[in-house]
């Protein structure tokens, strides 16, 4: 199915978030896909202009795909290296609420699927413990690799967070508000000083945000959560470990949702890896198809008397 992609913008303050859509030319599902990347990351984890990635994929088997750039990163404006520092909570509060408005107001009368990768399922989990009436409107939520709190310990996760991200990166990142994390081809983006600090707490502490006090934590019991998978993968040792995977929805109270661990030993293709998960040649052959699948079960078709409001 050919497919059109569409740059819009979004201002919220300062900011103008980058919301790229991805759609078939004539969509056969009336629930739209919302996505979100994760740290040192941006929108194109999940699409490439040549058609590639999930959100392409997903878009040329009929659905609306909108892909966020967290403020600062990707298109959205202005850029970090402008001197922006936007945080966790800008997105959890303000922008993830806005681009959901901005979005059913596209497609009126809809739920929405909600779908993060790495720190952007966390930042979609809190906007919802932060909002617990949002839920109404969201259809599902799937997230790969996603993990609040890194629990497991190895020589790797020493030097990857313990000293990189929780040392270095800080102090490289105060002189200019952010971490040249593109620079040092640590990531595909570069990250805020004040996002950079947020997750540094809570990967090593309590969900609790760091400018109001919100406890995340004890919100859990307030959320009736839509139904929701979390994928992690094999080859993931640190970003994402299917333990850290598990105890992020037990602190949800998603214990019993659908966990699935993308390794061989489970008939997949591959042992994973944490960026893989996603931009692997073969996942549009593999768990792209059965999550597909997936969606497809929890969606509804368009009627003729489904009225969707495109304007690009």
């Amino acid at each position: 199915m050919d497919i059109e992609q569409h740059s819009l913008f979004i201002k919220s303050g300062i900011d103008e978030l980058h919301l790229r859509l991805i759609k078939p030319v004539t969509a056969l599902y009336a629930e739209p896909i919302l996505m979100l990347h994760g740290s040192m990351s941006n929108g194109r984890v999940f699409y490439s202009d040549s058609g590639k990635g999930l959100a392409c994929f997903l878009a040329q088997a009929g659905f609306c795909v909108y892909v966020l750039d967290s403020a600062g990163r990707g298109l959205s404006k202005p850029a970090l290296a402008d001197g922006h520092n936007p945080s966790q909570t800008d997105v959890i509060k303000f922008h993830l609420p806005l681009v959901q408005q901005f979005i059913q107001h596209r497609h009126p009368q809809q739920k929405m699927h909600w779908c993060g990768h790495s720190w952007g399922g966390v930042m979609l989990l809190s906007a919802i413990l932060r909002q617990p009436a949002i839920t109404t409107d969201i259809a599902s939520i799937v997230t790969f690799a996603t993990k609040r709190r890194i629990y497991t310990r190895s020589l790797k996760k020493w030097f990857m967070v313990d000293v990189v991200w929780n040392k270095v990166a800080p102090r490289l990142a105060k002189k200019h508000n952010y971490f040249a994390a593109k620079h040092y081809k640590l990531g595909m983006d570069n990250e805020s000083l004040a996002c950079l600090l947020q997750s540094i707490d809570w990967v090593s502490g309590d969900w609790v945000d760091s400018e109001d006090g919100f406890d995340y934590l004890r919100q859990s019991e307030r959320v009736n959560w839509p139904i929701a998978r979390f994928y992690a993968a094999q080859n993931d040792p640190v970003l994402g470990h299917q333990n850290d995977v598990k105890r992020t929805m037990l602190e949800c109270g998603l214990a019993d949702a659908e966990f699935i661990l993308l390794a061989k030993q489970h008939g997949y293709k591959h042992d994973y890896d944490h960026a893989g998960i996603l931009t692997h040649a073969d996942a549009a052959t593999d768990h792209f198809i059965e999550l597909l699948s997936w969606y497809q079960a929890h969606s509804s078709l368009l009627t003729s008397e489904t009225v969707v409001t495109l304007h690009d």
